[in-house]
């Protein structure tokens, strides 16, 4: 063998890694030391594998040799067509002469690194004569940067030890609170910008004859007294289009509007609700329709414990703390997955026991039902204030805060008494189950309350927002201190999906339902709020439209498009039914996908199992014919010996 030089050495030692090994000769083509190719496989095998398609790897053994025999000739053919290493500037070839790298000409390695595609600079960095230390700290500049990017997402660290520490299942009500975190700021974003800021700083005239007696402690709890008469509810919103300029004085003969900019209360008040309600629609039904499509992706349990046990860690972890929060996540992994694999067999008297559940539920249900009513009828005040609107969302207010309240005391009394209880008195080693369901449910609940009473108080989704984030801190800590991973198996895709189902139609649309019945046909107060003297708030858009065409003659079809699209019902439903369409088509594709999905997967494991086939007659055939050839020589052997 001849000596190699640094440079040749330097770069087999790289593409080692992911090549075959091979022993230079003095002879033209390299030889194979692979044991499981040179000596087990004939030749006729090894070209019938070389051109088969390589789509079912990891399905058969003979699949990986047919890669693996793939991989080499391409290897073979990129390395004579590589440039060398002499192809590139010399400024971009660091000396390995044990000195290092010098400062420029690693500043000019990667500022020609960062002008090139991922390939292309992939295959750069795999030819250059520079130990794998020095390669990997080249790279980590790129590594932190994607990890500052996605340190940037809130609660992205929290998250990650949640799903490391207790699985998908738990994680899945943690994104979805910041799910209805981001909601909440949308419509607070919106309703503050366009109704609240204007709004404050018009300061309208209150009536100086209503006098508030200030009891913050209490105030703060019944949503009433001073907030009564501030920006949380819609009874202080004026029905007066609030001047932005300067006022005109008594004397002055100019218009209104060349007064100053009007900013038209009842009609922005109208559009904002509107708006963002239709927003948050197109940005439910599409969130529906990703996580429709993310669910059903390859889903079947077979063969998921073996990809996670060889194939789940990722190589480009560098902080040991990411190291342990992946091998914990993993390990949780394997845990539920085996778990699941455990709890397939169960008794056939609870399975038949279980069938009674439902009939058992419904029908207590219906014997309650009726007595929890009279008592609430029993309970209510039947009084019909002046400004019924502002009363509605003190309601509201108080149901929301009252939530609140009481997951708070869910947590401390069934959470951490109940660990306390359970490990003190009981002696039980285990900690209780984080109930995800019950939690998510509880989301659910105060989200649409939050929805249903936008209209009522503009800053009712603030209130929520806050309820959220402290919720997230306080639940983080409790499952930490008081909970462990739950002993049924959750999938994450799936989970998400059912419940940004549950938020979008039984929530969000009853309370679009509720909000848009209210716009539609109740009257507003007379006294109180934007919309006052109006017979429903339909009409701020009917007047402000007449407005125009009087102002101006050739708008004179505006007042007569805007009855015939908005306040006709057809338009209502055309508008449902579109988004139905959209609903339904979205779930036709999904469908169609993974029907589709499917397909491809019973294709993999036809072809898996045809190459299987193929393998073991190929084989079965060079055996034969390797006997026949022994037997063959063996018996010319015994022939010539005899002749002589």
């Amino acid at each position: 063998m001849t000596p190699l030089d640094p440079e040749e050495e330097s770069r087999d030692d790289v593409e080692s890694l992911e090549a075959p090994v091979y022993q230079r000769s003095d002879s033209d083509g390299p030889q194979q030391t692979d044991h499981l190719i040179g000596e087990r496989w004939s030749s006729d095998t090894l070209k019938v594998l070389s051109s088969m398609p390589s789509r079912t790897i990891g399905r058969s053994r003979g699949a990986i040799i047919s890669q693996y025999c793939n991989r080499t000739m391409q290897l073979r053919r990129r390395r004579q067509s590589r440039p060398s290493i002499q192809h590139f500037p010399r400024s971009a070839r660091p000396s390995i002469r044990g000195y290092g790298v010098e400062t420029d000409a690693r500043e000019r390695l990667v500022n020609n690194l960062q002008n090139l595609s991922d390939s292309d600079r992939v295959r750069m960095l795999r030819a250059m004569p520079l130990s794998l230390s020095e390669k990997k700290e080249l790279r980590h500049g790129w590594y932190s940067w994607l990890s500052f990017l996605s340190s940037l997402q809130l609660w992205q660290t929290a998250l990650k030890c949640v799903g490391g520490r207790f699985g998908t299942g738990v994680l899945s009500y943690f994104i979805f609170l910041r799910t209805l975190l981001f909601f909440n700021v949308f419509m607070f974003l919106v309703t503050g910008l366009l109704l609240v800021v204007p709004q404050a700083i018009a300061h309208p005239d209150l009536d100086q004859n209503i006098t508030v007696r200030s009891t913050w402690g209490l105030e703060v709890l019944t949503g009433a007294g001073y907030f009564s008469h501030s920006l949380l509810y819609y009874g202080y919103y004026s029905n007066k289009p609030l001047q932005t300029g300067h006022s005109c004085s008594a004397s002055s003969n100019k218009t209104s509007s060349s007064c100053g900019l009007s900013y038209n209360m009842p009609l922005i008040y109208f559009f904002t609700i509107g708006a963002a309600f239709f927003i948050t629609c197109i940005i439910l039904v599409y969130t529906m329709s990703k996580s429709f499509g993310q669910s059903f992706r390859i889903d079947k349990s077979k063969g998921l414990l073996a990809i996670k046990v060889f194939s789940s860690w990722d190589f480009k972890v560098i902080k040991k703390s990411s190291v342990r929060l992946q091998r914990a996540n993993i390990s949780t992994q394997l845990k539920d997955l085996l778990r699941r694999a455990h709890t397939n067999s169960s008794d056939p008297l609870l399975e038949e026991a279980s069938l009674l559940a439902i009939p058992v539920f419904v029908s207590s249900l219906n014997l309650l039902l009726p007595g929890f009513f009279n008592v609430v009828a029993w309970m209510e005040e039947y009084d019909s204030p002046s400004c019924w609107e502002s009363f509605v969302g003190q309601e509201l207010y108080r149901f929301l805060l009252m939530d609140f309240i009481f997951m708070l005391l869910d947590t401390f009394f069934g959470e951490f008494l109940w660990r306390v209880f359970s490990q003190k008195a009981l002696k039980r080693e285990r900690k209780p189950v984080f109930d995800i369901a019950r939690n998510v449910l509880e989301l659910i609940y105060g989200q649409t309350l939050a929805w249903l009473g936008v209209l009522f108080s503009p800053l009712l989704p603030a209130v929520q927002i806050i309820k959220l984030l402290f919720l997230f801190y306080m639940k983080k800590v409790s499952l930490k201190m008081n909970c462990q991973a739950s002993g049924k198996p959750w999938r994450a895709c799936q989970m998400t999906t059912i419940f940004i189902t549950l938020l979008c139609f039984p929530a969000f649309l009853g309370a679009a339902v509720c909000v848009t019945y209210t716009m539609w046909t109740i009257k507003p107060s007379a006294s109180c709020g934007p919309f006052q003297g109006l017979k429903n708030m339909f009409q701020a858009g009917k007047r402000w439209f007449q407005e125009l065409a009087a102002a101006n003659p050739d708008l004179h079809w505006l007042p007569s498009a805007h009855a015939y699209l908005v306040e006709n019902p057809l338009f209502l439903f055309l508008s449902a039914g579109i988004f139905l369409i959209v609903i339904y088509f979205h779930s036709q594709v999904v469908d169609g996908q993974r029907k589709i999905i499917e397909l491809l997967q019973e294709q993999i494991e036809n072809e898996g199992e045809d190459k299987k086939f193929l393998i073991t007659r190929l084989q079965h055939i060079h055996e034969r014919k390797r006997r026949v050839t022994t037997q063959n020589h063996t018996l010319h052997r015994k022939t010539r010996g005899e002749k002589h």
